[in-house]
């Protein structure tokens, strides 16, 4: 009287459920779609080996790259192009200190050729001779004028390079005294600009 006809129908809600297992690989709403590696297989699978198969390939290709480096930063010296410069050469405000110390006369530039001339001279000249204390007063008189020059040039240069860029970068300043001291035509990266064209 009150248990379910035989007859009735199932209910189409309900479903009976599959013994067959759920593919969670192909359900996109799963937690884990596969298995999750072990720590070791995820090391393994990032190692790289340190020591290439061929190893004379990979000398002859690394002497290559050196070998193009260093073409590159030759030519960056000779043209100044700043992608290839040395990392003490540069920057703005050291292509504004090059173009500055090159378009001025240095006292400085000279200095090496006063000293070298005064040493072959004291090889002629008897020590005894009053010479040879000329010679080295007027070398004396030569550096001092060398670091008063600097000194001018320095803080010159460091006006201008404030007005220009707002402060002035750390080595600037001994960069462009470094230069001013070297011959005009030995330096490295080769002057761009003649005397007298100062840079804007």
């Amino acid at each position: 009287m009150f248990g379910r006809k035989k007859d009735q129908a199932p209910d189409p809600q309900v479903t009976p459920a599959s013994n067959e297992p759920i593919d969670r690989s192909r359900d996109p709403q799963s937690a884990k779609g596969v298995p999750t590696p072990s720590r070791k297989a995820q090391e393994e699978a990032r190692k790289r080996p340190l020591v290439p198969n061929d190893r004379v390939a990979a000398k002859g290709a690394a002497r290559d790259a050196r070998r193009e480096e260093q073409a590159r930063m030759r030519r960056a010296l000779d043209t100044g192009e700043e992608r290839f410069l040395p990392a003490r050469d540069k920057g703005p405000q050291k292509r504004y200190v090059r173009d500055y110390v090159d378009a001025r006369f240095s006292l400085g530039e000279y200095v090496m050729f006063a000293a070298l001339a005064i040493v072959l001279l004291t090889v002629v000249i008897p020590p005894t001779n009053d010479a040879t204390l000329v010679l080295f007063a007027a070398f004396w008189v030569m550096v001092a004028g060398v670091a008063v020059d600097v000194w001018i040039m320095t803080r010159k240069l460091k006006r201008l390079l404030i007005a220009k860029f707002g402060s002035v970068d750390p080595g600037v300043i001994w960069y462009a005294s470094m230069r001013a001291m070297q011959f005009r035509r030995l330096r490295l990266p080769k002057p761009l600009v003649r005397r007298g064209e100062w840079p804007s």
